[in-house]
């Protein structure tokens, strides 16, 4: 009987140790409702902070979802692009166009005058994608809580960002390197139904890319470049929808645009000729033959995994005072 019964403990003890070993792998420390105890009112200080801003500046929206992206590709999500000074994150060229810090500043002070040292800077940049796509008609989804903010931030280390004309293989190997695999890119790439981009990110693919016909990257849908050309003459440095006819609503035409080759940056519509991305575009497109997939659902599900990149949890990192400086 003692034996059995010492046996039975061993068990229970070996699984609580799987079960937290499973948990530290695949949730990293973060769950939602982090703050239920601590500071209750965190997401909805959050939100109402995002809705107030995007009423009076929409563009926003895509500005917060890509800087929770660029943060979370360096040094893991942990808000080190929001840290001010010489050689910082903030000062890459990848990252001298990302807007929204005045967002995250907003919510922080409120937070702090609310719960003083409680919610860090990393959960609200991932609270406030996520209201971002929502404010754009987008799907919702928990978003696990429980970040520390890193004390590193250096320029460099965001040279490794995706870039405007990365190749798909290049582009599934910086995700793979993330713990992402080639759904995830397809999926996250199409937060790119919100948004514009700067002309200088794709007129070359208009103005002698080659030296027959009219110049411009044949796999531009040929009645688009005339289009692309007005909005954007040689030099000219306007902003042009990377979804064209739905840059305001976040829903799946983004990818009805790649089929259709109007994928206005050279790296989106890579996804659309390397067999392994175009499987999950078609998906995403409901094309016969293939199992379907929901953009919304999907992308929630995406974003989760990507958040919970590098994420500091415990006693590492720190609680930002502020957000754009380390304590």
């Amino acid at each position: 009987m003692a034996s059995g019964s010492a046996n039975r403990t061993i068990m229970i003890l070996m699984l609580a140790l799987l079960a937290l070993g499973a948990s530290s792998v695949h949730g990293q420390g973060t769950r939602v409702g982090f703050y239920s105890t601590t500071c209750p009112r965190a997401e909805s200080i959050v939100t109402s902070t995002v809705q107030a801003h995007f009423k009076s500046n929409p563009s926003i929206a895509p500005g917060l979802l890509r800087m929770h992206f660029h943060d979370c590709f360096v040094q893991g999500c942990d808000a080190s692009v929001l840290i001010n000074g010489t050689g910082t994150e903030k000062t890459s060229p990848p990252n001298l166009r990302l807007r929204g810090y005045e967002v995250i500043d907003d919510a922080k002070t409120q937070l702090e005058a609310a719960c003083p040292g409680i919610v860090s800077c990393a959960d609200i940049l991932a609270l406030a994608a996520r209201d971002s796509v929502v404010m754009t008609n987008g799907p919702n989804w928990q978003v696990p809580t429980g970040r520390r903010d890193g004390r590193i931030s250096v320029a460099s280390d965001a040279a490794n960002l995706p870039g405007f004309t990365e190749s798909a293989d290049s582009q599934k190997q910086k995700f793979a390197a993330k713990g992402l695999n080639a759904q995830d890119l397809v999926t996250l790439v199409g937060g790119h139904t919100i948004g514009t981009s700067g002309c200088q990110f794709f007129s070359y693919r208009l103005y002698n890319f080659t030296t027959g016909g009219n110049g411009a990257d044949p796999t531009i849908d040929r009645s688009f470049v005339p289009q692309l050309q007005a909005l954007c003459p040689q030099n000219g440095d306007n902003r042009v929808a990377l979804d064209t006819g739905s840059q305001d609503r976040f829903d799946a035409s983004y990818f009805k645009n790649l089929r259709t080759g109007r994928g206005v940056l050279e790296s989106d519509q890579k996804l659309w000729t390397d067999a392994s991305t175009k499987n999950f575009v078609q998906r995403y497109l409901g094309v016969r033959g293939l199992p379907g997939l929901n953009f919304n659902v999907e992308f929630g599900r995406s974003m989760v995994k990507m958040s919970n990149i590098g994420v500091k949890t415990g006693t590492d990192g720190e609680i930002r005072k502020v957000c754009s400086a380390i304590n």
